[in-house]
């Protein structure tokens, strides 16, 4: 009985004391357990802020729902809640009222909620930490009050300020807003926040065009000096149309008025400090000041908010324990009513995000109460000391609408932010709580497409450089006022802003200057379409159609001396091998492929090397048939073994050409030309050695039936073979000759067509020279093909040349 009186009366005359000493306007309870509320109720402490008294309406609803609830049991919660007014000094003077008015009487409260703003929680948390009393600030979002070394008593519902800091600028960099204004306040609070927003910015290439200060304190000069420096300032730069603020809502109110309707066109991106304060708007009216967009701490279930002001009793007589309510109620009541405005004005006044956060501030208090009380008597003998309720505090699990949650070891709750829309619902109102987006601060993501409403908006320093140009900053400009170039040939760019221009790859695709993608080179070649192909492949037709006609007409005439005497069978395969030759040609036309290329060299080589090989045979034969030295004769005879001969001669060439093939054989290979936009496709011969020695091989063997042939170009007009195989060497060395610097030099789709030319004038050479003479005296000259004509022309021969003698030796030898 003893303790309870004692109890109560210190319960009573508390309060009595607090206003003895202080003479300033309070809100209180009694409890068992007393925790302070701070919070900015006025300004500079002669102007009602209905939002803040709203708010601290929160702390208190939630503290009677608790004792209504018994949630600790026997024990009762208690209030003492302090106007700060907005200001530093004035809070240091109220929050010493929480603290023990001597070293021997133990703190009145155990625990603070509040203050909303960082520059009053740094100075107060410093304060409360003399007697250890814990603060859970419900809006401090300063990011160095994380630090538990200088600020071990603090802790807060609300992530800090560098989360707040990349939620903003992923909303810029959202938009493509890189050039803004910011304004803040010239505090701690103030240059921290510029600082972190700048860090993120520059990640994101935004940059600042202005940042200008607004004073802390509220005095006017200063304040009304600050706040036209920064309307001129806006009205300065007229591409800065969005403006992130982190001022208080009442510099924003001062801004709006002296901007007289010239921020219509602006974006006003405001932090959680104003971003949902209908107070900045002295006329309802939205396009007044043009469009807000704002961050601000999770919201919370208003419900139990909404329900207890309904339910709360408009008679000013009735709330003397709370001051702030008591003179709100009576200077609406003075003015005729005592009922629905006031409660109309303070439910329309209240904040989601501040019912969220304070009611987990009490809850977090309650059960670090709970926790601390469960095996101790903390309503008499053992008392709650505040130092052990920031240690349970750091420790506790508490609960809210079914969700736990706890402090992180920097005591911060990182909950994540809602997006908020300014909207004019009726003439008279504004709509501040409309959420459109949410950030989560784990992924640093927003909602998918909830910005759409403002993709009209610009600013930027510079215009949007477009795909195919790249952006150079300009000489002594930030980084985001730059100057866009054309991407050069063959660079391209694909993206707006791009800062560089990709190349294209050369081999395959091609770009103009200024091109936003590249374009896929043609491939060219020799085309079967193509009118010069068309002309090469009917000479080439025509080749193999007169290839086979002198052959039937050998066959035909086979007996006959002309055919006997050109060494009958070594025509047949000579022609043949031209026949073969023809065919090659073929191969170089068209799209080449690998199997293409090793072909055609590969048969040209064999064909070409077979033909010069019977040319060869054959101007032994007849050299052989002529010679007058029986000893030298002799020896001829024994080497001549004409079948031998050439395959001999082919095995050289097979060779060669196996080698090539399985070394490194000839492949298609692109190549670039002078027009960009084209790539021509041919057969690489891959080994210049190998290819050389395909070619030398033949030449060698075309040398030695010049040689031979050359020897034997006196012989009778009857064997004229002679003559006629020096000519055909030497319109193939010619043809030869020229095509070694001629194909090096050409260039394009029409360098098969040269071998191909090369090709078939060598192969039309050897046919006329060969065999169109003879086709002309078998068909048309037939008195000249008998054996007695024969005769008679190498008997006039021989008797030139030796005596009679020999006459029959060389007769037998050709003609039989």
């Amino acid at each position: 009985m003893k303790h309870f009186l004692g109890c109560c009366f210190f319960y009573l005359v508390l309060p009595g004391l607090i206003f003895m000493v202080t003479g300033l306007d309070v809100a209180t309870a009694p409890g068992d357990i007393i925790i302070g509320g701070l919070f900015p109720i006025h300004e500079i402490c002669n102007r009602y802020v209905f939002s803040y008294v709203v708010t601290s309406l929160i702390m208190v609803q939630a503290v009677e729902e608790v004792n209504k609830r018994h949630e600790l049991g026997n024990l009762t919660l208690g209030y003492y809640i302090q106007d700060s007014c907005s200001d530093v000094t004035t809070a240091l003077k109220n929050s010493q009222n929480f603290m023990s008015r001597s070293e021997r009487d133990p703190p009145p409260v155990v625990a603070v909620v509040g203050d909303y703003y960082s520059e009053i929680s740094i100075a107060v948390t410093r304060q409360l930490h003399l007697k250890y009393i814990p603060q859970i600030s419900y809006g401090a979002t300063f990011g160095l009050l994380s630090d538990k070394v200088r600020f071990p008593s603090f802790m807060r519902t609300v992530p800090e300020d560098d989360h707040q800091a990349r939620a903003i600028v992923e909303i810029l960099h959202h938009h493509n807003w890189n050039w803004v204004g910011v304004l803040t306040t010239d505090s701690t609070y103030g240059h921290y926040i510029v600082e972190r927003l700048q860090k993120h910015a520059a990640n994101k290439n935004i940059c600042f065009a202005f940042i200008s200060y607004f004073p802390d304190h509220l005095s006017h000069d200063p304040l009304q000096e600050s706040i036209r420096a920064a309307v001129k300032t806006i009205t300065e730069n007229p591409n800065v149309t969005v403006i992130v603020s982190f001022a208080r809502p009442h510099h924003m109110m001062y801004l709006f008025e002296h901007l007289q309707g010239r921020g219509r066109e602006k974006v006003w991106l405001a932090s959680d400090i104003w971003s949902e304060s209908m107070n900045v708007l002295k006329n309802p009216k939205l396009n007044e000041i043009g469009n807000v967009l704002g961050t601000t701490l999770k919201s919370g279930n208003s419900t139990r908010m909404k329900q207890y002001l309904k339910e709360l009793d408009a008679n000013p007589d009735h709330h003397k324990n709370n001051t702030f309510l008591y003179d709100f109620l009576k200077e609406l009541a003075q003015n005729g009513n005592l009922s629905n405005p006031a409660i109309e004005v303070l439910m329309s006044s209240i904040y989601p995000y501040a019912v969220f956060s304070i009611e987990l501030a009490v809850r977090a208090i309650v059960q670090a109460v709970s926790d601390l009380c469960i095996n101790r008597d903390c309503k008499t003998s053992q008392r709650l000391e505040p130092v052990e309720v920031r240690q349970a505090l750091r420790k506790a699990t508490f609960y809210l609408d079914g969700k736990n949650y706890t402090f992180d070891d920097k005591g911060d709750l990182n909950l994540g932010y809602d997006v908020v829309l300014w909207r004019q619902t009726s003439p008279n109102f504004v709509d501040v709580h409309y959420i459109v987006a949410h950030y989560d601060i784990k992924t640093h993501v927003h909602d998918e497409n909830a910005f759409s409403f403002q993709a009209a908006v610009v600013s930027r320093c510079s215009s949007t450089c477009r795909p195919g140009y790249r952006k150079q900053s300009a000489q002594g400009q930030p980084v985001c006022c730059y100057e866009c170039h054309k991407c050069p040939p063959d660079y391209f760019s694909n993206t707006s802003d791009s800062t560089e221009c990709l190349e294209c790859n050369a081999t395959t695709h091609y770009a103009y200057k200024g091109s936003d993608r590249c374009f896929r080179k043609k491939t060219v070649f020799l085309y079967w379409s193509d009118i010069y192909h068309h002309v090469l492949q009917a000479f080439t037709a025509l080749g193999a159609l007169l290839t086979i006609i002198v052959w039937i007409i050998f066959l035909v005439r086979w007996k006959t001396p002309v055919v006997r005497a050109s060494v009958g069978p070594i025509c047949i395969i000579l022609l043949f091998s031209l026949l073969t030759t023809f065919v090659s040609v073929i191969l170089f036309g068209g799209k080449p492929n690998t199997k293409q290329c090793q072909a055609q060299q590969v048969l040209f080589g064999f064909s070409f090397t077979l033909c010069v090989s019977c040319i060869l045979v054959k101007s032994f034969k007849i050299i052989l048939a002529f010679e007058f030295d029986p000893t030298v004769k002799r020896t001829l005879e024994k080497l001549y073994k004409p079948y031998i001969i050439i395959a001999v001669c082919m095995a050289g060439q097979l060779v060669i050409c196996a080698l090539w093939l399985s070394l490194k054989s000839p492949k298609t290979r692109w190549v670039l030309l002078n027009k960009k936009d084209e790539r021509l496709l041919i057969c690489y011969e891959n080994s210049s050695p190998a290819f050389g020695a395909m070619l030398v091989y033949i030449g060698v063997l075309a040398l030695i039936c010049f040689a031979v042939a050359f020897k034997g170009r006196n012989l009778p007009q009857c064997y004229n073979d002679a003559k006629f195989i020096t000519f055909a060497m030497l319109i193939y060395f010619i043809c030869w000759i020229i095509f070694g610097p001629v194909y090096v030099s050409v260039k394009g789709r029409y360098l098969p067509a040269v071998e191909m030319v090369v090709i078939l004038i060598s192969a039309y050479g050897i046919l006329f020279c060969q065999f169109f003479v003879k086709c002309y005296i078998i068909l048309f000259k037939q008195e000249e093909n008998t054996v007695a004509a024969f005769r008679q022309n190498v008997r006039n021969f021989s008797l030139n040349e030796v005596n009679e003698s020999l006459y029959i030796s060389f007769h037998t030898s050709v003609l039989l």
